[in-house]
């Protein structure tokens, strides 16, 4: 079924084009056929009555009274031998014969053929029902073997000999006409028949092709509209799986990271502040405070050492809060963000932050926000650890929903497979942004530390 389905690969046009023509040339065939049978029928009659009317008016009155005579008398055929035989009807006329209803000849130009019986053909049982018969062929009938010798088409015409009161026919005049010319007539008849039903049909089948081509480009064109859609829609449904299946795996791993970060608050809880509490608890016991024999400058002194501890645990706990709780960001804008986050770096660190803004977008999501605010944070606090806070550059750029935040340095890098998967600072900012779609980039070598997060924001209030 190769056939089929190459049949099938071809367009609706093509299609059409194809099975269209050939139906469209077996119709303008066949039509063809019907239309130049039935001119050739009109113009044979037409020409064939025209001649029987011609010669029923001058052969006619010489005839007998047909019902009671049964036999032409001598006079009556000499009659005919010298009207049929001068003449402009002599000149046209080939043979004459004159039939009555049981198949004998009464009377013909031939006159061995007189008195002789012959059946009935088609054609006279036609004439005697009371019809004009005409035919343009080679005569093939048995009693005319001399017309076929001719070996050329003839002009035979069957013309009934009709009684005047009755209007029964008692009759049949058959003769023989050379017709010149109208074979040439016929032909072009034939070629006027032809050319117009080939016109005709061309016409129409060339205007159904231009509709046809028309509608199967618009069906191609929303064909290929439709493909590129599905696919489009496919790609889309396979870019959301992707993005859902990384939002589960960076779910999974910020519920991991959030584990990391309280075993982080309770380890510096528990390394800084716990033991300065602890230390002045056991101070508080000291026998210098429970015996009332210390002197006075011993317990002030003993009293003083509490106090620094308890007042560095305060300070320590207050800079663990510090960093966990976050401004009032909510309705900031990029650029306060931004210069409240370098601001806090620059009285923390006493380091110099330059700062390039360029902001025009719409509003943020709060999540967004929060991000900025602890990537920029956790990046200028990085590039002060290791890289000593040389030439450290804040660089946020927001066009048209999409964000571009980066923070750079010039110190001595550091090599990014060294970084442990359970590193806060770093991972923890990569999985926040995955988390919201963005793309999180380190560039570092011996130039320096550029870290980049670019995302395009989710609607505020999304």
């Amino acid at each position: 079924m190769n056939w089929l389905r190459r049949w099938n690969a071809r367009s609706l046009a093509s299609q059409f084009f194809i099975a269209g023509g050939l139906v469209s040339i077996a119709a303008m065939f066949l039509v063809g056929l019907l239309v130049t049978h039935l001119i050739e029928e009109a113009v044979i009659h037409n020409s064939g009555a025209a001649t029987a009317l011609y010669v029923d008016s001058v052969v006619a009155p010489l005839l007998p009274d047909m019902q009671t005579e049964s036999l032409l008398d001598e006079g009556s055929a000499q009659a005919l031998d010298e009207t049929l035989g001068q003449g402009a009807l002599g000149r046209r006329l080939v043979s004459f014969r004159l039939w009555r209803n049981d198949g004998t000849i009464l009377y013909s130009k031939d006159k061995e053929l007189v008195g002789q019986k012959f059946p009935l053909n088609a054609k006279l049982q036609k004439a005697f029902a009371g019809s004009l018969v005409a035919r343009y062929e080679i005569a093939d009938d048995p009693e005319s073997g001399a017309e076929r010798a001719l070996g050329k088409p003839l002009m035979e015409i069957y013309n009934p000999v009709l009684q005047p009161w009755s209007g029964q026919a008692v009759a049949v005049l058959e003769f023989y006409e050379t017709a010149e010319g109208l074979g040439d007539s016929l032909a072009h008849a034939r070629l006027q028949s032809w050319g117009a039903v080939a016109a005709l049909t061309g016409i129409f089948f060339l205007v159904l092709s231009a509709l046809v081509f028309r509608g199967s480009r618009t069906i191609e064109a929303q064909r290929r509209d439709l493909k590129e859609r599905v696919k489009e829609l496919s790609e889309l449904l396979a870019e959301n799986r992707g993005l859902q299946r990384r939002l589960q795996r960076a779910s999974q791993r910020v519920a991991a990271l959030n584990e990391t970060y309280l075993r982080s608050i309770g380890a510096d809880l528990h390394d800084g502040p716990a033991q300065h509490i602890a230390y002045a608890s056991l101070r508080l016991d000291s026998d210098l405070l429970i015996n009332a024999s210390t002197e006075p400058e011993a317990r002030e002194k003993e009293l003083a050492w509490i106090r620094s501890s308890l007042a560095e645990a305060m300070t320590e706990i207050r800079n663990i809060c510090s960093g966990l709780v976050l401004p009032q960001i909510e309705k900031s804008s990029i650029t306060e963000i931004v210069l409240r986050v370098v601001e806090a770096h620059r009285h923390k660190t006493e380091t110099v932050v330059e700062t390039i803004i360029d902001e025009d977008g719409p509003e943020l999501a709060a999540a967004v926000k929060i991000c900025i605010y602890r990537f920029v944070q956790e990046a200028l606090n990085n590039a002060y650890r290791h890289g000593g806070g040389v030439q450290q550059t804040v660089k946020a750029v927001s066009h048209n929903g999409h964000v571009c935040v980066a923070v750079s340095d010039r110190g001595d890098g550091f090599d990014p497979t060294e970084v442990r998967p359970t590193s806060l600072g770093l991972v923890g900012l990569r999985e926040r942004i995955d988390s919201l779609g963005g793309s999180f980039d380190i560039e570092t070598g011996e130039g320096g530390t550029t870290v980049t997060m670019t995302f395009e924001p989710m609607e505020a209030g999304d």
